[in-house]
Formats: C-alpha cells, sequence, structure tokens
C-alpha cells in the first residue's frame, strides 16, 4: 500500500521522522562553532526521546551516514535484510522498472586543479543549467552507448546510466568529495576491474570532449566555472524489486551550507531548524504521538524515539531534570 493510498487515520499514526543531514561536520571550523549553538527545542526533544540506534563510521567511508540512514529506512537493503556495502547504496535502480540491472547517476561538475590535488564542485554549486547540461548530455551520450551503457537525461545535475559495466562499482557519493580531493575517491570494484576502467576511460574522453564543446566556451565568457568531467555515484542494482518504503522529512539547509563550507550560513540554519521542524517534533512528543529523530554528521549518526512513558521512566527524567542535562550541542560531537 503507497503512503498516498492510505486513510487519513492510517496516515496519523505513522511515526513523524525527522532525519537531519551534516547536523554536525569534521570540519575544523565547524566543530569550533558548535558550542555556541544555542538549540533550546533541540534539548527538550532529546529529554523528551530515548536513544534507539547508533551508527559508527568515519570520515573516509564511501556513503554518508545520512545516506546509509535513508537507505535503511526507505528499503534499499539486500534480500537478506542487511545494509548495502560502502559505496553501492543502489540510488539510481531505486523506482526502475528493471531494478537487477546495474545503474548509476552520472552528475556533470567542474574539477579544480591545485599544486598537489584535484578538487570536485558539482553542478548545482556552479550555476549548470538545463541548457547548457543538455548540450553536453547530448555529445557525450554515444560514448556512452559504444561501451554498452545507456545514458538518460533527468535534470542538468542527474544523468541517469544503466548496463553490465556498472556492476559491482563502489563510488563515493557527491556529498562526500564535493570541495575536496578526489584522488582516494575515485570508482572501483576488485570484483569488475573491466568496469572500473572502462569508466576512468569515458571520464577521459568527456574531459576532452566538454573541454572542445562550445557549452565551455560560452560559460567562459559568462564568467562561469565550465564543466570538465562527470562523477559517477548510486551505483548498484537490488537483488529483488521492492516498493520503497516512504521516506521521513530530510531537511537541506544544513546540508548546503556544510558543502559551501559557510559555517555562518550553517549556524543560522540550524537555529531556523530549531525554531520550526525540530520544535514541530517536539510539540508531537509532547502530545504523545510517535516521533523519531535522526541526526547525521561526516562520521555517523544517532537515532531518537518516543521515551517509555511508565512511572519508572517519569521518575528517570525528573530526576535528569534535576540534575541537569548536557546542552543540546553535545549530541552533535560525536557524529
Amino acid at each position: 500500500m503507497s503512503v498516498a493510498s492510505m486513510a487519513p487515520e492510517a496516515l496519523s499514526s505513522l511515526p513523524k521522522h525527522l532525519l537531519i543531514p551534516f547536523a554536525s561536520a569534521s570540519a575544523l571550523e565547524c566543530q569550533t562553532v558548535l558550542n555556541s549553538l544555542n538549540l533550546p527545542n533541540l534539548g527538550a526533544l532529546l529529554a523528551e526521546l530515548a536513544p534507539a540506534t547508533t551508527d559508527s563510521g568515519d570520515e573516509h567511508s564511501l556513503s554518508l551516514p545520512h545516506e546509509r540512514a535513508l537507505a535503511q529506512i526507505r528499503g534499499l537493503v539486500k534480500a537478506d535484510g542487511s545494509a548495502c556495502d560502502d559505496g553501492q547504496i543502489p540510488w539510481a535502480a531505486a523506482g526502475s522498472a528493471e531494478p537487477a540491472t546495474p545503474q548509476a547517476w552520472f552528475s556533470p561538475c567542474h574539477f579544480q586543479i591545485g599544486t598537489d590535488h584535484v578538487s570536485l564542485l558539482p553542478g548545482e554549486q556552479i550555476g549548470l543549467t538545463n541548457e547548457d547540461a543538455r548540450g553536453l548530455f547530448d555529445a557525450f551520450k554515444p560514448y556512452c552507448a559504444e561501451d554498452g551503457i545507456t545514458l538518460r537525461f533527468e535534470s542538468a545535475t542527474l544523468w541517469h546510466a544503466s548496463g553490465e559495466p556498472l556492476r559491482g562499482i563502489a563510488c563515493a557519493s557527491l556529498d562526500r568529495v564535493s570541495g575536496r580531493p578526489v584522488d582516494r575517491w575515485m570508482p572501483q570494484s576488485p570484483a569488475n576491474p573491466a568496469g572500473s576502467q572502462l569508466l576512468k576511460r569515458l571520464q577521459s574522453e568527456a574531459q576532452m570532449l566538454f573541454y572542445t564543446h562550445p557549452v565551455h566556451d560560452a560559460r567562459t565568457a559568462r564568467g562561469l566555472l565550465p564543466v570538465n568531467g562527470f562523477w559517477i555515484s548510486g551505483a548498484g542494482a537490488l537483488e529483488a524489486p521492492a516498493p520503497l518504503r516512504p521516506a521521513p522529512t530530510v531537511p537541506n539547509t544544513l546540508r548546503q551550507a556544510a558543502l559551501r563550507a559557510d559555517w555562518t550560513a550553517w549556524q543560522q540554519a540550524w537555529a531556523q531548524l530549531d525554531a520550526t521542524e525540530i520544535k514541530t517534533l517536539l510539540d508531537a512528543a509532547r502530545r504523545a504521538e510517535p516521533v523519531t529523530l535522526t541526526l547525521c554528521g561526516e562520521r555517523g549518526a544517532q537515532t531518537w524515539v518516543n521515551a517509555p512513558h511508565g512511572a519508572g521512566a517519569r521518575l528517570g527524567r525528573l530526576f535528569k531534570k534535576l540534575l541537569g542535562s548536557e546542552p543540546a550541542w553535545k549530541a552533535l560531537e560525536t557524529l
């Protein structure tokens, strides 16, 4: 049964789930401003909830914690119910009519060449328009077809790719590599070395093709960064077709600020979240409605759910209030 087909009373019984990407970040500038965050509603909400699950990882994983959490929530897991391997969450295959076919996202981007490394800026950060992207897509599509990859235009920043060369490819998400050196994040597959080599060649061909394309000069003339390559992400296939489960609420403001490394905007986004979505969840929790909160950083994630309401639990919360609770930002330090 889809969410759209549920009766109103069934919808009202669904847990309200708020999943927040980049609630913390590993950048030193972010860690420096953490203890200045004033988040009264988050603090009150955490006092109403109880810890449920923890995802402990590191900042070098291919898939970010919020992507792993979202994959579990939506049902993008293996047939045995286990989590997908790192870098192999099949986002591009989700909702596909042929989910067993290997699929991926090709995202046009700008590779910034520095003195000792190459970093990546995604299409959304360089103002890539549909018109510019379509011209590059049309030129690149035949190259993919020659190698057994079918390319479909979804949007300026997402081109859908499908074909056997994509099988078994592990790749870092675009959020993981955005603004960072890409050397350690290049797609790979020990089980499919031919596919890995083919994709590396396609990336080189795209670089040469895009450099000589009229879109390159047109963007440069407008003072815009050119597209000089593409990034592969969301690769994989589903072992068995399955409808996606309902998605939680996922605010995007912290993510946008973090990917720009704009920590002033990140602080402001947290204040706005605390006054809006967090306050809404707090009010629901106080009405004893089922709620779930998942806070995600660059290393791990923590989920909280409604705390028990028995006499013992209420007494425990009373003692906790009398002793005083840690400031809300403390919950973000380890993410």
